[in-house]
């Protein structure tokens, strides 16, 4: 039985990472209708902190009503004390996140209606929100710590499906130029899943995967967690099914569930973990650290060449 139907209450969190931690921690225990609600909100913190009730129910697919009684089961007198804990993640991001986010929002609302055009600059608007609230979502630990994994891995297993496929196409092409060894753990011939049991603990797997999570990046990371192989995961919430085992979780919230969700901020979070990586391979390297193109590689293996004949 569970603490909804028991009735026990929760001590309400202060803070953001505190009231996302205790959703984590409480989210298996759940009703159905409170799950949705909580993956909505660990998913969707800006739309939580910034919109009214009403917009936000529509947007989760619940009553007000739920709402409100998901907030007082975690302890709150109601859902606004438990927006404002919400708000407090945007007062302690970078200055002026909040006016920005609803500068983007009056900026998307002018541009409706405007052809493709204006189909082009909500993408870019969108784009540009997820991204700074990427700035306020990643933490120098995580990023190094990522980038020791992929450094000391024997061999770097890579798995990303559908819509996350581009992303892991992109790091397989990072880590290549590198010089790592990398796997790609693709749906081709479906044999992922047995390619994954050869991982061992020297290795390490990167696995990304956003709703509504792609069920072979999910078996592949369950098959990584048995073998204790450490799990880099690029997700889209503490609550997604990669999170449980990550030894490295980057959540990047994603503001709406629709068609054009964008690939900018894993993309951008995929190339500075790249780049995070090259720092540590060249720790002698005079100003920023550098990943050669193919075309760089051929010709540096042809002046090498060049030069063994003369």
């Amino acid at each position: 039985m569970t603490k909804e139907t028991t009735g026990e209450q929760l001590i309400p969190e202060e803070n953001y990472e505190g009231i996302v931690n205790v959703i984590t921690t409480e989210y298996p225990k759940l009703s159905e209708r409170y799950q949705q609600v909580a993956r909505f909100f660990t998913q969707n913190p800006n739309v939580v902190a910034l919109e009214s009730i009403n917009a936000i129910a529509a947007k989760c697919g619940a009553h007000p009503s739920i709402l409100v009684r998901f907030a007082q089961h975690f302890g709150y007198s109601g859902f606004k004390q438990l927006q404002a804990v919400f708000q407090t993640r945007l007062a302690t991001t970078a200055p002026g996140f909040r006016e920005r986010i609803n500068a983007l929002e009056v900026d998307l609302k002018r541009n409706v209606d405007q052809g493709n055009l204006g189909f082009l600059h909500d993408l870019v608007v969108r784009d540009i929100a997820t991204l700074q609230a990427l700035l306020s979502n990643v933490t120098e630990e995580s990023l190094t710590q990522a980038a020791h994994y992929l450094k000391d891995a024997q061999t770097i297993y890579i798995a990303g499906q559908l819509r996350s496929e581009p992303i892991a196409q992109f790091l397989r092409y990072i880590l290549s130029m590198l010089q790592r060894k990398v796997i790609l753990l693709d749906a081709s011939g479906g044999l992922a899943p047995e390619m994954a049991s050869t991982m061992a603990r020297e290795d390490v797997l990167v696995a990304i995967a956003f709703r509504h999570y792609a069920k072979e990046v999910v078996t592949i990371s369950d098959i990584a967690a048995r073998a204790g192989v450490p799990i880099v995961a690029i997700t889209d919430s503490q609550l997604s099914p990669l999170a449980k085992d990550a030894s490295v979780l980057f959540a990047i919230p994603e503001e709406e569930y629709t068609f054009s969700r964008s690939l900018a901020a894993p993309m951008c979070l995929t190339q500075c973990i790249g780049i995070a990586l090259a720092a540590l391979l060249q720790p002698g390297h005079d100003g920023a650290p550098r990943i050669a193109t193919v075309t760089e590689n051929e010709r540096n293996r042809g002046k090498r060449s060049r030069q063994r004949t003369q």
